[in-house]
C-alpha cells in the first residue's frame, strides 16, 4: 500500500533506491532485481514492495518533469515555442492531454504543486 501523500510543509519520503542491474542479469528475462533469488516470502514481499514504491515515485517524478518540459516548450515567450499539437506528437500524447500537461507544468513552475506529492493531470 502506498504511503500517504505528504502535506505542503512535510518532506517527501524517499523510497528505496533503484539499483541498476548488470547487463548480463538484465538480459535474462527471468531476472528482475534479484527478486527471483529470494526464498523467504516475507523478505520477497518486503523487497518487492520497496521496488513498487520506488517505481511509483520515479514515475511520478518523471511525469512532473514531462509537464515542466511541456510548459517550457509551450511558453509564448520562446521564439521556438511549440504548439500543444507538436508537443503531443513528440510525447505520443493526445492534444487534450498535452494541454493538461502544459497547465500542470505551469502550475509546477509557479510552485503550486510543491510538496503535494503526485498529481494526475488527467
Amino acid at each position: 500500500m502506498a504511503e500517504p501523500t505528504p502535506r505542503r510543509n512535510e518532506p517527501r519520503l524517499r523510497p528505496a533506491p533503484l539499483l541498476f542491474e548488470p547487463a548480463e542479469a538484465a538480459s535474462d528475462p527471468e531476472h528482475f532485481f534479484d527478486l527471483e533469488s529470494i526464498d523467504d516470502p516475507r523478505a520477497l514481499l518486503s523487497r518487492a514492495t520497496e521496488l513498487t514504491l520506488a517505481f511509483r515515485a520515479a514515475a511520478d517524478r518523471a511525469v512532473e518533469f514531462q509537464a515542466i518540459a511541456a510548459a517550457q516548450l509551450a511558453d509564448p515567450r520562446r521564439f521556438d515555442r511549440l504548439t500543444t499539437a507538436d508537443i503531443a506528437e513528440r510525447a505520443d500524447w493526445t492534444e487534450d492531454y498535452a494541454k493538461k500537461m502544459v497547465e500542470f507544468g505551469r502550475d509546477l513552475l509557479r510552485g503550486g504543486s510543491e510538496g503535494r506529492g503526485p498529481v494526475d493531470p488527467v
